[in-house]
Order: C-alpha cells, then sequence, then structure tokens
C-alpha cells in the first residue's frame, strides 16, 4: 500500500513516499526542505517530485500520514489542510501522528544504524517566543509526559524529575545550555519513516481515517480584532 507522509510541524517542510507491505515500511522517496517561511510554496512542488520520481500518480495513494505538530500556527496548518484536501479528493483515509512521538520514535527505534537511546528521551522542538514545545519517552517510544509548551527552564525542571538522560529536536540543540542534556544529533525535525511507522497498523487494519485536528497548544500569534476604533474623535 502506497502511503504519501506529510509533516509541517517544523521549519522541515517533509514529504515522503511509503510502501507498507504486512510486516514492513519501504521509503519510496523523501524531501524535506528547512525554511521556516516557506511552507506553502515548498510542499505541494515537493509531493508533485516525489510522484514523478517514483513514477506514480495520487491515485495510487492507500492513505495520507499528517504530522499534527505541536507547531506554530501557519506552518502546521499547511501540511495538515494539504493532507485532508487530498484524502477527501482521492476518496482515502487520512491518518494523523503527534510529530513529536514521531521524534521519540526514531530516537528510540532509530534506522540508521544507530543504538537508541537508552531513555527517558526529551524532544523538544523550538515553538519561538523563547519557549518549546516537549515531551518524554520511554526507552520503547512510549509517552511518559507531555505535549506541552513551556519555557525551557520549565522543561529542565520537569525533565530531572522523570529522569530524562538525553534530548533529541531542534529545540533541545538550541537550548542545550538551560536543558543541562546532551542534545542528540540528526534528529532536530519529524522523521518521514517515524510518521510512517506509526501509521502503519491502522492503515494495515483499514482503520476509519482520522479527522486531522492540529495540536496547537497555543493560540496563534495573529487574532482577530475585537472592536473598531474610531475614525472621528
Amino acid at each position: 500500500m502506497l502511503v504519501l507522509v506529510l509533516d509541517s510541524s517544523t521549519p522541515a517542510v517533509t514529504a515522503a513516499l511509503a510502501e507498507i507491505t504486512a510486516d514492513s515500511v519501504a521509503p519510496r522517496g523523501e524531501r524535506s526542505v528547512v525554511d521556516a517561511r516557506a511552507h506553502g510554496e515548498l510542499l505541494a512542488p515537493q509531493v508533485s517530485a516525489l510522484f514523478a520520481e517514483a513514477g506514480a500518480r495520487p491515485p495510487d495513494l492507500a492513505a495520507v500520514v499528517a504530522g499534527l505538530g505541536p507547531g506554530p500556527f501557519t506552518g502546521l496548518r499547511v501540511g495538515l489542510v494539504t493532507a485532508a484536501s487530498m484524502g477527501q479528493v482521492l476518496g482515502i483515509p487520512t491518518y494523523g501522528v503527534p510529530s513529536l512521538d514521531a521524534i521519540g520514535h526514531a530516537a528510540t527505534h532509530p534506522r540508521s544504524g544507530a543504538a537508541p537511546e537508552v531513555g527517558p528521551v526529551l524532544v523538544a522542538t523550538d515553538a519561538r517566543r523563547r519557549e518549546i514545545y516537549w515531551a518524554v519517552y520511554d526507552l520503547t517510544g512510549d509517552r511518559l509526559a507531555g505535549p506541552d509548551v513551556d519555557t525551557p527552564t520549565a522543561v529542565a525542571e520537569r525533565a530531572r524529575e522523570l529522569g530524562v538522560r538525553v534530548a533529541v529536536g531542534e529545540g533541545a540543540r538550541r537550548y542545550a545550555d538551560i536543558l543541562g542534556l546532551p542534545p542528540r544529533a540528526g534528529l532536530d525535525h519529524p522523521p518521514a519513516y517515524a510518521l510512517a511507522e506509526l501509521a502503519a497498523a491502522r492503515v494495515r487494519a483499514g482503520a476509519p481515517g482520522d479527522r486531522l485536528t492540529p495540536l496547537y497548544l497555543r493560540r496563534p500569534d495573529a487574532v482577530a480584532a475585537t472592536g473598531r476604533k474610531p475614525v472621528l474623535r
């Protein structure tokens, strides 16, 4: 079953194709560009290029998998709206996976041949405003705490309480001095293979699709005006 994987919860704009069989998840192609200001411009061309490179077409898809965040409002919406639209047009299910879960899964189930973390693992991505989105995972990849958004100082205290030994994600690298944890390189953003693996059981079972509800964790920066300013005084 061919699956399209999308994530725009971080500055990395990621699109990938994966083949899900009864016992494996095999990559068919991936494109990922780090640009926090160009999610809308980058994602659609990436998807088109993937299909061309794989010799596939959108009707070949069995499902769409999307990272649910948490992430900044505008960027996160790009991936979720694209996934929901394709699912509706093609009449196929869409499955959501929390993006922090994907990084936690990759840390505890690496594909590169690296040894898995022994846990607990802090996953932290940049939430701007000098805050981080975070969650903590045990050695099997199960979530112990979070997801939430806090200052690095508050997360550092919580991580100590949970016995965290290592941190991954862009936020972990950016605020390593405050968190007091060694950041692991190479896991700044959610890997497409991890998103696909976390959704694989639902894809294989033909489970009903999810409503792709974003994990914003806080209100967007831009809000509607609550009143009108007088023109004449």
